[in-house]
């Protein structure tokens, strides 16, 4: 596995990971995206633990793309723990679920998403969708200066 991780996306549905994965590379939006199947998985690989203690937690992924209802830990609790770590704090994490509660919106929030959007059940919805928050995250939306001096050291992104 490459040392630095443009996008970790963390999904159960290999559906929604075949679409995710077409979108952010049709745009080339990311040169390295891992994804990771439940929150145990996604909070070993953040936090370099388990199948994971190789990696390196100077090089965390630019951006957390996360699906709520995972098995094993769900996406809210993997919320918290990225958010409450110094380490992994100003990771931006965007929510891409299928729920329409108001519950978990507003959970999502308290607890420090960046952003959260609900998928779209059409195709090419779900694509543009998808391409459109990549080129924001991964293109326009400005790091703190902590974060780029990481930036300028992985290789740039295609255009």
């Amino acid at each position: 596995m490459s040392a630095n991780v443009d996008i970790l996306l963390v999904e159960d549905s290999q559906e929604d990971i075949d679409l995710a994965l077409h979108a952010l590379h049709q745009g080339k939006l990311a040169n390295s995206i891992f994804v990771v199947r439940d929150g145990e998985e996604a909070l070993d690989f953040l936090f370099c633990r388990g199948a994971f203690l190789q990696r390196d937690l100077q090089n965390p992924p630019k951006l957390i793309l996360l699906d709520l209802k995972l098995p094993k830990i769900d996406g809210l609790q993997v919320l918290k723990e990225v958010k409450s770590d110094p380490r992994t704090k100003t990771i931006p994490v965007v929510i891409m679920t299928s729920s329409r509660e108001e519950r978990d919106l507003v959970e999502g929030y308290q607890s420090g998403v960046n952003s959260y959007i609900q998928k779209p059940v059409d195709f090419d919805q779900f694509r543009n969708t998808v391409k459109t928050l990549g080129m924001y995250w991964m293109v326009v939306n400005q790091l703190p200066a902590s974060d780029r001096a990481q930036e300028t050291s992985r290789p740039s992104r295609e255009r």
